[in-house]
């Protein structure tokens, strides 16, 4: 006789978080995920469903494989994944565990999943993050970004923290921080100080480079 688990149906999807690298397409016309160990090769959206990482045929969570999204019950045991050096650039995510799940002691393994709020880190610098930046790494097809503040994100592919949200769609909330909270309707303060700064950290690169020029001369 083969004991089965018992099944859950919850009302209303399970939370979880996890932790991952925000990316941008190649063509700079999408923004996703990736994640920082198993499936860390299959960058995903904001909604998206799972996949086998080994390429088997079998839909995700297979009860004798690996494969299926994961993330952990407690806010506080992602957050101290963070602490990590390989981990320091990732960024915190909160999501909505959705279809079938197989529950475990510190978390879920499950077959899709919706990213509702990324909380961004700070600059490598220590600054407070304005944009995310190239961070000198990616994908085939997908560069990956890291938290930039203002003075590192001179000179680099960057976008701001509003961008990335709207190119990942689905209502994605980006906040800077990691800081939960459901913000208002359109952009709030902090996020409209962000953007000026960023914009401010571009101009001051721009007129360096023009100042650079104009003192080389026409010959130059």
């Amino acid at each position: 006789m083969r004991l089965r688990l018992p099944e859950e149906r919850p009302t209303e999807p399970p939370t979880g978080y996890k932790i991952a690298h925000p990316v941008l397409s190649q063509d700079g016309g999408r923004a996703g995920f990736t994640g920082v160990s198993l499936g860390g090769a299959l960058p995903y959206g904001v909604l998206d469903d799972a996949r086998c990482v080994y390429g088997r045929r079998h839909r995700a969570p297979h009860r004798r494989c690996d494969c299926g999204f994961h993330c952990v019950h407690d806010r506080a045991e992602a957050e101290a994944l963070l602490c990590t050096e390989e981990h320091r650039a990732a960024a915190l995510l909160e999501v909505s565990v959705l279809g079938s799940y197989i529950r475990f002691e510190h978390g879920y393994r499950y077959a899709r999943q919706r990213v509702r709020t990324m909380m961004a880190g700070r600059c490598a610098c220590g600054g407070a993050a304005v944009a995310l930046a190239d961070a000198g790494w990616g994908r085939p097809g997908w560069r990956a970004l890291r938290s930039a503040c203002a003075g590192c994100v001179r000179g680099r592919t960057s976008l701001s923290l509003a961008v990335f949200a709207r190119l990942a769609g689905e209502g994605l909330r980006v906040r800077a921080g990691r800081e939960t909270g459901s913000p208002p309707a359109g952009l709030e303060a902090s996020e409209l100080a962000a953007e000026a700064a960023l914009l401010q950290a571009r101009l001051d690169w721009f007129q360096t480079q023009l100042a650079r020029l104009q003192e080389r001369g026409p010959k130059g």
